[in-house]
């Protein structure tokens, strides 16, 4: 397929799971109402969900490498749809639950494909467009969710929400299926299924016990206990799950540091300003989401100008600016309630958010070889899905000491943004690793297919 049908397909895939989840939110009420469902159960709608899709994203990863990222892709699209279906038509809340955790599999099943298909379908110095566009769609689509779930709640119920994601998981998950991949078959390396178990107990312990209430000390203790199984067993086995060159590689490490730190920062700020505008502030939701509007339009806009500042200045200078941008705006946040202050604030957070999802996204994936690409996708999305996590966990326990301690303290995180980013490329070591744009493509090349 060419590449503005595989750009649109992964934009697709991540704007649908990036939609669902901020919709959600909205519809929860409406849904604990008909079903006649608790808090504790409602809250188990989100948390079955994370806990599957964090644990599976980086062996999903590995099957998309073994077995062809579109296949996989089409796979996770079609069953996810299906899964959103199956909700839509959920008799009682505890269906719900269980199909909210398969859309969590079926989830992680696409995600990382929809940035293996970039890597395989685009050369390495090209890109940070194709990522900026789906970083801008994220963007847009976690902008709309509440807007469109509250539209859809609204008119139709909360059912509705999940009916949204059918058509498009058809209209590109068929597609993929039927896609015949003319290149060489993916190397088929055996799999790392104890490496995979392992980080996959790893990973749902981590994540259940951050988003529990309050933070399971047992959670954290397994899955403290499970790591270290895990990095003995990946030392010792003849084919890891991941790759050594990837994880191994000191710009990789960095960058998913860069991703933890500010998606937690940005994460918890956005749990506190919630608490700040509508409590502190007396706002109603509506007014309080206009309030947070720049936050969506400077990410978007900082995602389509990051390519070429990346071509300019390189991932190591901009990243480190951005994540100073970053805790800037929630410094900023923690000392003003004027409309203009917090505006400004708000647009502080997107532009940093959008330009570090760019940039360190692109060292990832671009780092990474094709045969492997589909872990990178994996890994890349594991550090999105646990910062947050980690992030909001946090800022329940540091609210109790305050609003401003609170963003004080997540300010400080998105800091350590900024020294990890000097381990990044900058601008030669981009141009010495890569041709350039308009470079001719050797034929032989595999790495520029």
């Amino acid at each position: 397929m060419n590449r503005p049908w595989t750009l649109a397909s992964s934009v697709a895939g991540a704007v649908i799971v990036a939609l669902d989840g901020t919709a959600l939110t909205v519809a929860q009420p409406s849904l604990q109402r008909d079903l006649n469902a608790s808090f504790t159960e409602v809250q188990w709608t989100s948390t079955a969900y994370l806990v599957a899709v964090a644990s599976l994203l980086v062996f999903a990863g590995r099957l998309g490498d073994r077995y062809g990222q579109w296949r996989v892709f089409g796979l996770g699209m079609l069953s996810f749809g299906a899964a959103s279906a199956g909700i839509a038509l959920a008799p009682g809340v505890g269906w719900v639950i269980v199909l909210r955790a398969a859309q969590g599999v079926f989830g992680a099943l696409a995600q990382p494909a929809t940035l293996g298909m970039l890597r395989a379908a685009y050369p390495p110095d090209r890109l940070a467009s194709p990522l900026a566009v789906r970083t801008a769609a994220i963007g847009l689509a976690a902008a709309a969710g509440p807007l469109v779930g509250g539209a859809l709640v609204s008119g139709l119920g909360w059912r509705a929400v999940f009916l949204v994601n059918v058509v498009p998981a058809l209209v590109f998950g068929l597609p993929a299926l039927a896609r015949r991949d003319r290149r060489a078959a993916p190397e088929r390396t055996p799999l790392d299924l104890p490496g995979a178990a392992l980080l996959a107990v790893t990973l749902a312990c981590l994540v259940y016990a951050v988003t529990a209430r309050p933070v399971s000390g047992a959670g954290l203790g397994a899955a403290a206990l499970t790591a270290v199984v895990l990095v003995r067993h990946e030392r010792r086995a003849a084919n890891p799950l991941l790759p050594p060159e990837l994880i191994g590689a000191r710009t990789a490490g960095a960058a998913l540091g860069v991703l933890v730190a500010v998606s937690a920062s940005l994460s918890g700020t956005l749990f506190v300003a919630t608490y700040v505008l509508q409590r502190r502030l007396g706002m109603d939701a509506f007014h309080s989401a206009l309030s947070s509007l720049p936050l969506a339009v400077l990410m978007v806009l900082s995602a389509a100008l990051c390519p070429a500042s990346l071509r300019r200045w390189g991932a190591r200078r901009v990243t480190a600016a951005a994540a100073a941008a970053l805790a800037l705006g929630v410094l900023l946040l923690s000392r003003t309630t004027a409309p203009a202050g917090l505006g400004l604030a708000f647009a502080l957070l997107g532009a940093g958010f959008g330009t570090v999802m760019v940039a360190a996204t692109q060292v990832i994936v671009r780092g990474a070889q094709v045969r492997t690409a589909g872990v990178a996708g994996g890994v890349q999305q594991t550090a999105l899905n646990v910062g947050p996590a980690v992030g909001v966990a946090a800022t329940s326990v540091l609210l109790g000491t305050g609003t401003q301690d609170a963003l004080l303290a997540l300010a400080a995180v998105a800091a350590l943004a900024v020294p990890m980013a000097r381990l990044l490329p900058g601008p030669a070591g981009a141009a010495s690793r890569a041709p350039a744009a308009h470079a001719p493509v050797p034929a032989a090349a595999p790495e520029r297919r």
